[in-house]
Parts: structure tokens; C-alpha cells; sequence
């Protein structure tokens, strides 16, 4: 059997950039920092920062662009992927990103945190002029401890 999960809780870079390709299907790419901290040999606290690209599909990249801003804190949850193209100047490109499946806003009550968006395999994007507003049962989710894997 084989796995291949991220599991991240960090804060954007900047803001999402959301694009929608000749297909009509919406994806936004954006960063997050994650920290951690360690209290090295000799006492000294010290610190380090990873940055993990981030892509997300359809209505979950909607959502992204619409609700998270540069320092949005979020809990995401996908794979890992790694795509390889050829640049113009014929150099060959390499890029691991992780692909989001599910995400948690954990911002502040007012900044939009207790909203979280899992899509279903099957579902298809609405095609009503509400395609840019979170449903509901998404807005009014409360993140519980209990609920975070780890």
C-alpha cells in the first residue's frame, strides 16, 4: 500500500493568484511558511522557515482567492506532486508543489477562520451566479481540537 499525504498549518505569502484555464476550470497557486523553532547545543533558540507552493482546483481554488489574503493562516490538507517542463531558455524545470484537496481558514472569527471546504470527488462546479460565494454549511463549521489528525 502506498501514501502520499501533506498535512501543513501555516500562513500565506502572499495572496492566492487564481487563474481559469481554456476549460473553464478554475486553480489557484499560492505559498505558505511553515516554522519551527529548537533550542540548539549551546541554548540559543533558533528558527527556521520552509515554504511549500500550494496549488488548488475549482471551487477549492475559488474559495482560496476569495476568503485568504497575504498572512492567512490555514490548515491544508492534499498531496505532493512534482511537475518537470522545459523553460524557453531549454533548461529543464522542476517543481514539487502539493496539491490541495481540503483546507481549514484558522484566522480569527471575523477573518473568516472556522470555514473549511472539502470537495466531493463527483461534484461538479454549480453553474449559478453564486459560483463565488462559500455555501453556508461551510461558513457556519467550527474547527474542533479533536478534529485535527495529529
Amino acid at each position: 500500500m502506498d501514501l502520499n499525504r501533506a498535512t501543513l498549518i501555516g500562513r500565506l505569502t502572499s495572496d492566492p493568484e487564481l487563474r481559469s484555464l481554456t476549460t473553464g476550470k478554475s486553480v489557484a497557486t499560492f505559498s505558505i511558511a511553515t516554522n519551527r523553532m529548537w533550542t540548539d547545543a549551546n541554548g540559543q533558540k533558533q528558527e527556521q522557515a520552509e515554504f511549500h507552493n500550494i496549488v488548488v482546483w475549482a471551487r477549492l481554488a475559488e474559495i482560496a482567492s476569495q476568503y485568504l489574503h497575504k498572512g492567512s493562516k490555514i490548515y491544508i490538507e492534499g498531496r505532493l506532486q512534482t511537475r518537470e517542463w522545459t523553460a524557453q531558455d531549454g533548461a529543464k524545470r522542476r517543481r514539487t508543489e502539493i496539491v490541495g484537496e481540503s483546507m481549514i481558514m484558522l484566522d480569527s472569527r471575523g477573518q473568516g477562520a472556522g470555514a473549511s471546504y472539502a470537495p466531493k470527488a463527483s461534484a461538479a462546479m454549480p453553474a449559478s451566479s453564486e459560483q463565488n460565494s462559500v455555501p453556508a454549511e461551510v461558513i457556519e463549521e467550527e474547527i474542533k481540537v479533536e478534529d485535527i489528525p495529529f
